[in-house]
């Protein structure tokens, strides 16, 4: 079993390189302004400037990491003073910058991987009429997701929170002539803002409770008790939220619509990733609450299994690897819901964001050669004519099932072995799913590969399948080595582990494993062969049906259907936010403005009645004063009897 142990984190301003550490945001931040800003005239080098940016990016948090790593351990927490942003009675927030393991970690995955999907870009949308305002967008999404990641403060990381959410908006309908990317990307928002709700008042329960919202002031306010469990499930709704996780999980796979290197950027290395950062970043704040800790890991297992489940019932090679993003981050947040799991979901995340990138690129260059076909029943031996793109494809295949020696057989194991380990009731049920999700990947993901690039082609005549050029393929082999060697690199002589004690804090094996780690090895590469095997015997030894089979399972057709969440979230979110805006309109236009009408009306109607008093006649006004002497004179003979 892996505890964590807790250490005070050392806040020292940067210095030397690290003090320019904005130039990581200014940089994509520049191509995105350039490229908006100035119309037509950048539509030749305008895609050419945002990718270099972006490399230059990767190239300088290169050095920034060398640099951090040159610093003693606990002086890697390096905190960039940049202005004074909220200076106002009670309420004072400094902007600034945060470089350390953690955050160095997700910059380097952020633009590394990003920049090859820009240079994949180049190729992919090389015909697009609007491909200069797909890289401003591509550069505003890196620019959104380093500040989420970089701020200092809660405040910050929501800053760069909205700012990803907006981006995403804007890649995945991309192409909003498309009513159904119109769709997703509307309820891509909408979902991020049910989260969001979750995350601004976790930030406001911080301010009221602790008085500060940067990390350090929070981390070192001694939050706990009940406070600590409401910020921790807050800040699990928005992770929820931004990672697709359960009962959030439905607009990730719909985010399908847009172009495909916005699959990989979302799916693989960015914005899913967020929500994990969150609360890897909040580990003292989920350490003082086990409750909360014990519902991410819940939320993680059975969102994996929703992912798992879902994945084997769509013939959208899309759709496929979108609901295998949903069950690996569903991985990722069971594994940082263990205590002292925190590098290994990190680790996961590193791995996933290679062999994911590798298959999403990998799955637009098959659609690049197939005419943008995205039905798996319409591919078949593709093998044989997209050889490169199949070997790429492959090396990820074999890492997100978990094949030694390739990536995430050293991740998804190591979280499997964790959940096992924390004993009681929890850890073999959480242990069991995991391994029962392995064996499922292994089925929908070998279904896959033996449907695209086996058998016999079942693709039209007017279809000419053909290898991508070597702008699209060279990200491709880079992504496919990552997949096949990052995961032995990270975790050779524990160098992960170590790099993420300051932030996460240091991990020590105390006592016994449940289940040996080499049998557990076993038992799960015996799961995953069977998941293989049976995928194999199901769809490899037989043809596959252009058509769909007459008789459909109840599964297969609830399967299709999210298993129903879009009618529960429509339920439960939807229906009761129109019935109430129906209600507000409604006293809106009867109440309100009804009242304020009904006054006028009033005021208009009164005028005009006393308007006819004024007949313009003197013996008219002689009378009414005559008859007002009367009432005065009543009136003094009343007060004169009553004494």
């Amino acid at each position: 079993m892996l505890i964590t142990t807790s250490e005070q984190v050392h806040y020292v301003p940067a210095s030397g390189v690290l003090s320019a550490v904005w130039l990581l945001l200014a940089l994509p931040a520049a191509g995105a302004v350039i490229l908006l800003l100035s119309g037509r005239a950048s539509a030749k080098w305008g895609p050419y400037l945002a990718t270099a940016l972006t490399g230059s990016s990767f190239v300088f948090a290169v050095f920034c990491f060398f640099s951090l790593r040159g610093h003693a351990t606990g002086q890697r927490s390096q905190n960039l003073h940049l202005f004074s942003w909220i200076p106002v009675a009670g309420f004072k927030v400094d902007a600034g910058l945060l470089l350390d393991p953690l955050s160095m970690t997700f910059v380097l995955l952020i633009t590394g991987v990003g920049f090859l999907i820009h240079v994949y870009s180049l190729g992919y949308m090389e015909h697009d009429p609007r491909k200069k305002t797909f890289f401003a967008y591509l550069n505003l999404f890196v620019t959104a997701m380093l500040l989420l990641v970089l701020g200092n403060s809660f405040l910050a990381l929501y800053v760069g929170w909205e700012g990803v959410g907006l981006a995403s908006y804007l890649l995945i309908a991309f192409w909003f002539y498309k009513p159904e990317a119109a769709t997703a990307a509307k309820k891509a928002f909408i979902a991020n803002r049910v989260g969001d709700v979750g995350l601004s008042l976790a930030i406001m329960i911080m301010f009221t409770s602790l008085g500060t919202t940067s990390y350090e002031g929070v981390f070192s306010s001694g939050v706990a008790g009940g406070t600590a469990t409401a910020i921790g499930l807050l800040l699990l709704l928005g992770a929820c939220g931004k990672s697709g996780q359960f009962p959030l999980q439905t607009w990730l796979p719909d985010a399908m619509e847009g172009p495909t290197p916005v699959s990989a950027l979302i799916h693989a290395a960015t914005m899913v990733t967020a929500g994990v950062y969150l609360i890897a970043r909040s580990t003292p704040v989920f350490s003082a609450s086990p409750d909360a800790q014990t519902v991410v890991t819940i939320i993680g297992a059975v969102t994996l299994v929703i992912g798992c489940l879902i994945g084997c019932a769509y013939d959208d090679i899309k759709k496929v690897l979108a609901y295998s993003t949903v069950s690996q981050i569903g991985y990722m947040f069971l594994a940082v819901g263990i205590p002292g799991a925190g590098a290994i979901a990190i680790l996961h995340l590193l791995t996933h964001g290679f062999f994911k990138a590798c298959m999403f690129l990998s799955a637009g260059s098959v659609m690049h050669g197939m005419s943008d076909q995205v039905d798996m029943r319409r591919f078949g031996g593709l093998r044989k004519y997209m050889p490169l793109t199949f070997g790429c494809f492959l090396t990820g295949y074999l890492a997100i099932i978990g094949i030694p020696p390739f990536a995430g057989f050293f991740s998804k194991d190591k979280i499997i072995e964790a959940a096992y380990d924390l004993g009681g009731t929890r850890g073999p049920i959480l242990g069991t799913v995991a391994l029962l999700g392995a064996g499922i990947t292994a089925f929908y993901m070998t279904r896959l590969m033996v449907m695209t690039f086996f058998g016999e082609k079942r693709w039209t005549e007017d279809q000419h399948p053909h290898e991508s050029p070597s702008v699209m393929t060279g990200p491709m082999v880079l992504l496919a080595i990552g997949s096949a060697v990052s995961g032995g690199l990270l975790v050779l002589g524990g160098a992960l582990q170590k790099w993420l004690e300051p932030t996460l804090g240091k991990q020590v094996e105390v006592g016994t494993h449940t289940i040996s780690p080499g049998v557990l090895t076993a038992l799960t590469l015996i799961v995953v062969a069977g998941g293989a095997a049976g995928a194999w015997f199901a769809y490899g030894r037989k043809a596959v049906p252009i058509t769909p089979p007459v008789a459909v399972t109840p599964f297969t057709v609830a399967a299709r259907r999210n298993l129903y969440f879009d009618a529960l979230n429509e339920s439960v979110l939807m229906r009761p936010g129109q019935y109430l805006t129906r209600f507000l309109v409604f006293v809106d236009n009867r109440g309100i403005d009804g009242a304020v009408h009904a006054l006028a009306a009033g005021v208009g109607g009164g005028s005009g009645r006393l308007r006819r008093l004024q007949t313009g006649f003197v013996r008219s006004y002689a009378l009414s004063m005559f008859g007002g002497a009367l009432l005065v004179v009543g009136a003094l003979l009343a007060v004169r009897l009553g004494q």
